[in-house]
């Protein structure tokens, strides 16, 4: 049985989709969003869980970079996956803000340099390997939601420098420049999806298999725009900060109330996929892709509302916020089911079906 575990464990990591730093992502924003309602019990249990799932995916894809190259390979060059290698940026600054809350803004640095690091090697790797050096056309072709994932890594990395902006003495106007810089390239990626996969929309066949789970993404990659947007608006003078503050203040709104725009239009792709063409809704990493955009419209509207002073925008971030604390509960759940099913359970009833085997 140790043979066989050891088998499904490798093919597990072999597999392991790009875009799993999602669950960190979904766990990390809801634990941010708990502490900000004082809820810190609960905050501190999904911070745990953020650590502990961000240590595991680290070192399983480091596991799997070495031992499974051209797996990884094939992903940077799929543009319906490599996309999901940006949700590792993300997932690194949701950690490092969340450790900043608490006061560990050392470890908040240290994380947004890897993140910075990664995002400015990814930002051009990725659209590169999926899509402008391949020879295969068109590429809109495969536009899909999780082309929105590159909008939240460059506004994750906004985000992290703006918290922590105000406890540093030195360095704070080259992070204003860096999170107004990635905040504003943020936004342009978003139109530039957008219109990627709108013609994707339009000029393709599109049935309800291809409605999956990371168009959720495309009102999350808002909602981290609001919230990094506030988080901007609230920092200490600075060259780059007053020249934007008003048009970044302006903006968010506009962006949140997009977002809001989308939440029922999401929510009716969905009833149309899995109850009016009933297809099954088994668990999937995708499924991360879901709730982390419903925990960062709780904490997008509740950071809006403080910085604007917008007390109905921030009720509906609280609301939200249990939204996908509930989502979470249920996705996390069915997570651990399906691991223990395909690995464990599906390692021994291999063993069981072997021939001579003895029944019990």
């Amino acid at each position: 049985m140790t043979t066989e575990l050891s088998d499904r464990l490798r093919g597990a990591v072999e597999g392991l989709t790009p875009g799993y730093f999602a669950l960190v992502m979904a766990t990390g924003i809801i634990s941010v969003g708990m502490r900000l309602e004082g809820f810190v019990v609960i905050s501190d249990a999904l911070l745990a869980v953020t650590a502990a799932g961000y240590a595991v995916l680290v070192v399983l894809t480091v596991w799997r970079l070495l031992a499974y190259r051209r797996a990884v390979s094939d992903d940077f060059n799929d543009p319906r996956r490599a996309f999901g290698f940006f949700t590792f940026v993300a997932a690194t600054n949701v950690l490092g803000v969340r450790l900043g809350a608490d006061g560990h803004h050392a470890a908040t640095a240290a994380l947004l340099v890897v993140s910075g690091a990664s995002w400015l090697v990814l930002g051009y790797v990725v659209p590169w390997t999926a899509a402008l050096g391949r020879q295969q056309r068109p590429i809109v072709a495969d536009a899909n939601g999780t082309w929105f994932i590159w909008v939240v890594a460059s506004q994750s990395v906004a985000i992290a420098a703006a918290t922590i902006e105000p406890v540093f003495g030195t360095g704070r106007r080259e992070l204003a420049v860096l999170a107004v810089t990635s905040w504003s390239v943020g936004v342009f990626l978003y139109a530039a999806a957008g219109i990627f996969v709108a013609l994707r929309l339009m000029l393709y066949r599109f049935g309800p298999e291809d409605l999956t789970a990371p168009y959720w993404v495309s009102m999350g990659a808002l909602a981290i725009s609001v919230l990094a947007g506030a988080r901007i608006v609230e920092m200490a003078d600075a060259p780059m900060v007053q020249a934007t503050r008003g048009l970044i203040a302006g903006l968010t709104v506009v962006l949140w109330a997009f977002a809001t725009w989308l939440i029922p239009a999401l929510v009716a792709a969905g009833w149309w996929r899995h109850v009016a063409r009933r297809l099954p809704l088994p668990y999937d990493a995708t499924l991360w892709s879901i709730v982390f955009p419903l925990g960062m419209y709780g904490v997008a509207g509740i950071y809006l509302g403080q910085a604007d002073q917008l007390p109905v925008v921030g009720m509906v971030g609280r609301v939200e916020l249990w939204v996908a604390l509930v989502a979470w509960i249920v996705v996390f759940g069915a997570m651990l089911r399906h691991v223990w099913l395909s690995v464990v359970v599906g390692a021994r009833a291999r063993r069981d079906e072997r021939p001579g085997a003895v029944a019990h």
